[in-house]
């Protein structure tokens, strides 16, 4: 969080002055807005410094300090970190196999969690990576009211792999 410059930490000529009700009183030098700032008993905040002429107000520095601290805790509350999750198959997966484990990427992608799927070969199966691609467009056929495909189908090494995400509110309404 960015600090804000307070009293004799503003090092600029002319400010635009907030006063302590929210009314602005103008372009004012710097010791007039200390001034007025010191008569109420309270601080002078640069709350904008990129302005030109910087906004300052006349606040309760360490009210509006609490404040904002406060705010920003809660919008972290709201914050969901988006985790990529992995559910492994086998080009020759059982059905019984593949039902459950859909099951479980749903539950993923309703708790707003990204979703990989991966199909593994082993030895000979290598010959056949078409039973890969095959799977992913059936899980991707399965899955299309749950989510959409962020990555398409592609092939790395051993593995054939394809990533997916849940649909936002807006597509499933």
């Amino acid at each position: 969080m960015s600090k804000e410059r307070i009293n004799s930490e503003i090092r600029v000529e002319q400010i635009r002055l907030i006063d302590e009700a929210g009314e602005q009183v103008g372009v004012v030098s710097l010791s007039e807005g200390l001034s007025k700032a010191r008569a109420v008993d309270l601080d002078l905040v640069e709350v904008s410094p990129k302005a030109n002429p910087p906004v300052c107000k006349i606040l309760d520095f360490g009210k509006y300090h609490y404040q904002k601290e406060r705010s920003l805790r809660e919008s972290r509350k709201k914050q969901h970190i988006v985790l990529t999750k992995e559910i492994k198959f086998g080009p020759l997966t059982d059905e019984h196999d593949y039902q459950f484990k859909l099951k479980n990427a749903i539950k993923f992608l309703q708790a707003k969690d990204k979703v990989r799927f991966t199909v593994r070969f082993k030895g000979r199966q290598l010959a056949n990576k078409q039973l890969g691609f095959d799977l992913l467009e059936k899980i991707k056929q399965d899955m299309g009211e749950y989510a959409k495909v962020d990555q398409a189908p592609s092939n790395e090494g051993r593995v054939v792999y394809m990533v997916m995400s849940p649909l936002s509110k807006k597509n499933t309404e």
